[in-house]
């Protein structure tokens, strides 16, 4: 394990130092990111207008030697713009595939919930399965592949709620929050200087380490029991009077990987209950809806969770 923490830790660490040049005091949220990275999850990082929801996406982007792609979503985009389509090549006069904006290593959606649930749609293959299919033709996506969307809650005007499916396929969600006064006065400090931080930015990381970063994974060891306190944790989410529709299998499995990821990066090659509990806010608590009722009395998803883990028994010692 050693030898694990001596490559792992330096290139991890790397990546949060470039990252928190252009994103100042969000190194909590920087982490959860890079965890959905290991784990080849994607993530929502949703937060009302200005807090840098885009900027810390396009600082992991940046900070990879990864092709990437923006897709400015707004309601006139389409399904094919998207995923690409197939047009008759006026040279050959033969079918030819035309990639969409999705197919790049890193893809950033940028306000995902402004296009219509049609478009939103077009991202399900694509995040589940890492594939489009055009025309009855499958294209595999480049690895590694990430998508980060970002958006704004979808009380504000002009925007189209998340459909279950999609929010099931998203790894984590981030909320970033408002900066401190300390923080806010940093971000004056480094953004009125003449040259803006995200101009600066250079990869510090390539794809392939990536991916030999994402093999470590599974070398993390999972007891029985962290299996069982993940699946405890997810049941009882489908069995509460304020949720109506509760995690997923789906969900289960994203929170032992999360747990995983957790321990690597804390040099670690065995889940703790404390990797589960730590992670299982940001892994699960998007994918519960809550009834109208509990929605009604201002309960939050959050809230919910929670209690609910409050509940249960911590396994002892590793999980």
């Amino acid at each position: 394990m050693q030898l694990m923490n001596s490559q792992v830790r330096p290139l991890v660490h790397a990546l949060q130092q470039n990252i928190a040049k252009a994103v100042v005091g969000k190194d909590e949220a920087i982490e959860l990111m890079l965890i959905a990275l290991i784990c080849k999850g994607h993530v929502l990082i949703e937060d009302v207008p200005g807090v840098g929801k885009t900027t810390m996406a396009s600082a992991l982007a940046k900070s990879l030697q990864c092709s990437f792609k923006r897709i400015q979503f707004t309601p006139d985009v389409t399904p094919s713009d998207v995923t690409g389509f197939t047009m008759v090549s006026l040279k050959s006069g033969e079918m030819e595939f035309k990639p969409g904006a999705v197919m790049s290593q890193i893809v950033l959606a940028d306000e995902i919930n402004r296009t219509s649930p049609k478009t939103q749609s077009a991202l399900l293959e694509v995040m589940e399965e890492g594939q489009v299919t055009i025309d009855g033709v499958t294209y595999p996506m480049p690895k590694p592949f990430m998508v980060l969307a970002t958006q704004n809650p979808v009380d504000f005007v002009g925007t189209y709620p998340l459909p279950e499916a999609q929010m099931d396929r998203f790894f984590l969600r981030i909320a970033i929050g408002y900066p401190s006064i300390e923080e806010e006065m940093a971000v004056l400090e480094r953004y009125s200087a003449q040259v803006s931080p995200m101009e600066t930015l250079q990869p510090v990381c390539g794809g392939q380490e990536i991916l030999d970063l994402q093999d470590k994974l599974g070398l993390i060891y999972a007891s029985r029991e962290a299996r069982s306190y993940v699946a405890s944790i997810t049941a009882v989410t489908r069995n509460h009077q304020a949720v109506q529709l509760g995690a997923s299998p789906r969900g289960s499995i994203a929170l032992l990987k999360a747990a995983q990821a957790c321990a690597l990066l804390a040099g670690r090659d065995y889940v703790l209950p404390d990797d589960i509990r730590r992670m299982a806010l940001p892994v699960l608590s998007h994918r519960l809806i809550l009834t109208p009722e509990a929605r009604m009395k201002g309960v939050s998803a959050e809230q919910v969770l929670r209690q609910l883990i409050d509940t249960l028994p911590v396994p002892t010692g590793r999980a």
